[in-house]
Parts: C-alpha cells; sequence; structure tokens
C-alpha cells in the first residue's frame, strides 16, 4: 500500500485567523488552491488557472498551531481542462492522529502564452 504524501503543509498561524479566532475558511481554500494548481502544472507540463471550486465542505475546524496537510488527486481529464479533487487534515502539534478538515473539487484549465486555453499533453 502507498503511503499518501501531502503537496503542501503548513502551520496555521495566529495570522491566519478570522475574528473568532478560528482559522479563517478563505485560508483554507487559498492552501487547497496551491496545492491544486501544483498538480496541475505538473500533469500540464505549464501555466495553468483555476476556473472553478465545487463542493466545499468544512468539516472540522482548525486550530492556531495545528499542522494542516493538503492532499490532490486528479479526478479526469478534458482536452484543456482537468478536475482535481484536494482533502486536507490538520493535526496538532502534540498528536499524531489527524482529523478531515475540508474538501473540495478544483477545476484548471492549461493555458499557451497568449493565455488562451491549450491542449493538456500528459506523457
Amino acid at each position: 500500500m502507498a503511503v499518501r504524501e501531502p503537496l503542501i503543509r503548513v502551520i496555521a498561524m495566529p495570522a491566519d485567523t478570522n475574528p473568532s479566532g478560528d482559522i479563517f475558511g478563505g485560508w483554507l481554500m487559498a492552501q487547497m488552491d496551491l496545492a491544486a494548481g501544483n498538480l496541475a502544472h505538473r500533469i500540464a507540463k505549464g501555466r495553468c488557472v483555476t476556473a472553478a471550486v465545487d463542493g466545499m465542505a468544512f468539516l472540522s475546524p482548525v486550530q492556531v498551531g495545528d499542522e494542516v496537510s493538503f492532499f490532490a488527486e486528479l479526478l479526469s481529464m478534458g482536452r484543456t481542462s482537468m478536475k482535481i479533487t484536494v482533502e486536507a487534515e490538520r493535526r496538532t502539534r502534540f498528536e499524531t492522529d489527524t482529523i478531515p478538515v475540508t474538501k473540495a473539487t478544483f477545476t484548471f484549465v492549461a493555458l499557451d502564452e497568449s493565455r488562451k486555453p491549450r491542449p493538456i499533453n500528459p506523457g
């Protein structure tokens, strides 16, 4: 069984909180977009942009000091676009068990030098 490796791992910091003291959902979404973009660029071997985000679900709050890991996987690919699912898990600094935090599906489009959609050529 292969070990699942995160594309991004980060510590939630006080500057990432909302007025209630929880980690801001927008910060989580930005980290998820970075993880999905990382995978999209690898697959497309070039520039990609986020075209859509579907099914965002916040499952558990993140606290300051939690380590958050972001995992991405290719769901499907079209001629110029791809769907990538991203899941985030957190763990406290003192624990080894992880807790699911959020998940969503991101759609990316590969772009050429003129910023027009271009075919994806995996391989």
